[in-house]
């Protein structure tokens, strides 16, 4: 009997860490369905890995920060016959601007990207996860979560809200074979800073509070598979959130699995 290669689902695969983690799910032998809005790249990127890799790689673009698209991305992976076994919800950005001189449509589209839309990617394959009793889910977080909140911006809240809610899935999904993971690197080189205007500044940080897409990814991958719900790539990484969050986070979430108010329901 023939055994049908694991599907990922990648958000934010045309570059930086999600196209890291589409070229090392390639590597293993995942089907990729790749994710974001720059179809151009995402083709390019499909056509690599399934020469290099021999893999069946399909190219959904789709602007996240619109509410349809989650349906819209599931419902082709269902019409592609894709069984998503890992979800890895990497599509993000950040503000540039105060709060109160942002416009709303921009405040709603980074809410709808970072919360909504990655809950809701969630939310639509976790059925069939549990249904085939193994899964893997990697939210793509940020040491910003440790931190005090920053001025104006949503991303401090925004990656502390994907922080506490991995964990809360991991403690509901692990007894069905699912893990759940937030992923909180530090500076990371990518195309981030490019897209937000932010390169200037960033270029002025110590080389030694950087690391490279492929450690970050490494990392994460080794902790979903191993059933860590938190994983801070790095030592410098892990020296400040430790630093900057009160309670271990190993302490953090065996606290919070035991106060949990559904375990006996």
């Amino acid at each position: 009997m023939t055994t049908v290669p694991r599907s990922a689902l990648i958000s934010g695969a045309s570059a930086g860490i999600g196209a890291t983690f589409a070229r090392h799910l390639a590597a293993r032998g995942y089907q990729l369905l790749l994710v974001a809005r720059r179809a151009d790249r995402l083709h390019d990127l499909a056509a690599q890995l399934t020469e290099q890799h021999k893999v069946r790689c399909e190219v959904f673009a789709a602007d996240l920060t619109a509410p349809a698209s989650p349906a819209a991305i599931l419902r082709y992976a269902d019409e592609q016959g894709l069984n998503i076994d890992v979800l890895i919800n990497n599509a993000g950005l950040s503000g540039k601007t105060a709060f109160a001189d942002t416009p709303w449509d921009t405040l709603a589209g980074e809410i709808q990207l970072m919360v909504t839309a990655q809950t809701e990617l969630a939310h639509r394959v976790i059925p069939g996860m549990k249904e085939r009793r193994w899964g893997r889910i990697v939210n793509l977080s940020s040491v910003a979560a440790f931190a005090p909140p920053a001025t104006s911006l949503l991303y401090t809240g925004i990656k502390s809200y994907v922080l506490n809610t991995s964990q809360a899935l991991d403690m509901e999904l692990k007894p069905h074979g699912i893990h759940v993971t937030a992923l909180c690197p530090g500076f990371t080189h990518t195309e981030f800073h490019d897209v937000m205007g932010t390169r200037d500044k960033a270029n002025h940080l110590p080389g030694i509070l950087w690391q490279q897409p492929e450690a970050v990814v490494a990392e994460g991958w080794k902790a979903v598979q191993n059933g860590k719900p938190v994983c801070v790539p790095g030592l410098v990484n892990k020296i400040s959130a430790a630093a900057m969050k009160p309670l271990p986070n190993r302490l953090a979430y065996l606290a919070g699995k035991t106060l949990n108010p559904f375990k006996n329901s």
